[in-house]
């Protein structure tokens, strides 16, 4: 029963905490207008974004960046707390309840809050106007600089640290790997990463990352990794929190600050608990995300002409007349779907 504890009252701990720091939060960005100053005017892979405008223009400037903050700040906020708790009232069942561990969410805390502050960086530069010259944020290169850094940096401890090398495919065993391993590591977390432009709708990313991080929350459960099933529960909490008031109309958006520090510890849950090929399910909306912006990219370049009449695809269904609260509800529908079928194959390709 402790183990059940252990999942279920630091989640309720993480949305406590954060229903708590949205209001000074909300005051904040609010009354130093922290938004975008001007809307895009072009796309990724050039040209113009008339469609996107015509859709969103008022909400992008209109609508706070930084929602993310909730989501890790509640995360490190319950982790001290239940830290704490440990070591200075020590006992059964505080060192139980206590899901800080050097190999277990060690990683996965120094992953969200690393991901984070780049992110929160990022934010920061792009609400900020000084004698009409409005930043545009960090480079995409020195974002993805960013994320191959911190990669390598949880690649380094997953093979030298942890001694791990190899992957477990499902209904095939174990891969071993060996110093392949490392870029595998890399190529994922970027994968995920890419994902990212998910947070364009309110309400869709808190709804999908939150399926996500519960599906492996159930994992890491039943799998006895404890720790990790706590962690990604307190996620689950601060992303409740924070959907709280992201659903229409969203009082703020996750942007950098939440996406960067999400897909990133996402990608070393994976690996944490030895499930990286399921991602495919469980991650598959942030998947199609990132796919349908590299294929409208290539078309454009390649063809001369678009596939999606806006990409991410997202704002496709948008722009083909479905209501915005229609697309955020089948996405979850789709998440969840998903994401059943990844814990079926997880769960099943290991027996």
């Amino acid at each position: 029963m402790i183990n059940v504890a252990k999942i279920f009252l630091p989640l309720l701990i993480s949305f406590l905490v954060g229903m708590a720091i949205t209001p000074p939060l909300t005051d904040y960005l609010y009354k130093n207008k922290m938004w975008k100053k001007k809307a895009r005017t072009q796309a990724l892979g050039g040209g113009g974004t008339p469609i996107f405008n015509e859709l969103h223009k008022d909400k992008e400037i209109g609508t706070p960046r930084m929602g993310g903050v909730i989501v890790w700040g509640s995360v490190f906020v319950t982790t001290l707390i239940f830290w704490l708790m440990f070591a200075f009232y020590p006992s059964f069942v505080t060192s139980k309840l206590s899901f800080l561990s050097r190999n277990q969410t060690w990683l996965l805390l120094f992953s969200m809050l690393a991901a984070s502050f780049v992110g929160m960086v990022d934010d920061l530069l792009q609400t900020q106007e000084k004698g009409g010259y409005v930043a545009g944020g960090l480079s995409l290169s020195k974002r993805i600089g960013s994320v191959i850094v911190i990669g390598l940096i949880g690649a380094w401890w997953f093979y030298v640290k942890l001694g791990v090398s190899a992957i477990t495919i499902p209904f095939v065993g174990s891969v071993a790997l060996g110093w392949l391993f490392i870029p595998l590591f890399v190529i994922v977390m970027l994968a995920l990463f890419s994902g990212g432009v998910i947070d364009g709708l309110d309400g869709l990313s808190g709804g999908v990352f939150s399926v996500m991080y519960a599906s492996y929350a159930v994992i890491a459960f039943i799998q006895q990794q404890y720790d990790i099933a706590a962690f990604c529960a307190v996620v689950v909490g601060g992303l409740l929190a924070f959907l709280w008031y992201n659903i229409p109309p969203a009082r703020f958006y996750l942007t950098e600050t939440g996406t960067l520090g999400l897909t990133v510890t996402l990608a070393v849950v994976a690996f944490l608990t030895d499930n990286v090929p399921i991602l495919i399910l469980i991650a598959f909306p942030l998947l199609i995300e990132s796919a349908s912006v590299i294929i409208q990219i290539g078309s454009k370049k390649v063809l001369g002409k678009k596939v999606f009449l806006v990409a991410p695809i997202h704002h496709h269904f948008e722009a083909l007349g479905w209501p915005a609260t229609k697309v955020v509800m089948r996405f979850w529908i789709v998440s969840i779907i998903s994401a059943v079928a990844g814990l079926a194959i997880a769960l099943i390709g290991k027996v």
